[in-house]
Order: structure tokens, then sequence, then C-alpha cells
């Protein structure tokens, strides 16, 4: 509804970090719609859910900005290059990827791109989830950014 109402850009709102944590209450409360008919409080808990998961997602939405803020200071600090906002940006939009992925479609140089999976993997500010393996490109994630987002 939200976003069909054009109040969000996108149907990326859930509730369901609210809903699980509430899970109690959110079975008594259905409970209650079914056994007695009362939409009342049924509305009541879902509008606090919008509420609660509006104000969390809030948050997480600052932290990531702030994140990527410092993290260009970090990535050009270490990277030491033109392509330092590149890599951060492809970094951002995929946390967890495959080398080949980056060196690829990144818009970087593939030697350079090598070279940063490298540095990032050195500075602990990419991780490795799975090892290359035959033709399979190893995988990585860039984990403070999943750190917020896991929340």
């Amino acid at each position: 509804m939200l976003w069909a109402d054009g109040t969000i850009s996108a149907p990326h709102f859930y509730v369901s970090g609210y809903l699980e944590e509430n899970k109690d209450l959110y079975i008594d409360t259905m409970r209650n719609v079914s056994k007695y008919g009362d939409w009342e409080n049924w509305c009541i808990f879902f509008l606090k859910a919008i509420e609660q998961q509006a104000i969390r997602n809030l948050l997480i939405s600052e932290n990531i900005h702030e994140l990527y803020e410092d993290m260009k200071n970090i990535f050009a600090d270490v990277l030491s290059s033109k392509w330092s906002v590149t890599a951060l940006d492809f970094v951002f939009t995929n946390p967890v990827f495959r080398n080949n992925k980056f060196t690829s479609t990144a818009g970087i140089p593939a030697a350079s791109a090598a070279r940063y999976t490298r540095i990032l993997l050195d500075k602990e500010i990419i991780v490795t989830v799975e090892g290359s393996s035959g033709n399979r490109s190893a995988l990585y994630s860039f984990e403070p950014l999943l750190q917020l987002v896991r929340v």
C-alpha cells in the first residue's frame, strides 16, 4: 500500500523483523481477529510495527550513508587510485561478489581491479567467503555493510 500510494519509492519495506521480535503478540493479535473480530487492536499492532520498522530502516540508512562517507577516505587511502570511488560504489552495490564480476563489470581496468581485490583483502575491508575452485572465481563479502543490514 505504501508503494502503490507513492509514499515509498520501491516495495522494499518489510515488517518481518518487528513481527519476528514480537511473535507471541503477533500471533495473539491475529488469533483475536479470528476469534473475536478484534480488528482495532490488530490495526494498532500493525501500525506500530510499521512505525518501529520505519524508525529502524531510517537508522540503518543513516548508518549506511555514514559508512559510505567513511569508506570514501579509506578506499582513497588504501587504493591510491582515481578508481577508488568506483571500487567503493561496486562493493556497496554488490556487497557479496565474485572476483570475476568485479574485474569484468566494475568499470575498472581488469588488472587494477584484481590488484584492488588483493589490497582490500589485505586490509580486511573485504573477506573471502569462498575460495576460488577450478573455473569458479572466489566469493568475497564487504562485511562492514553487511553487518549494518543484518541488524
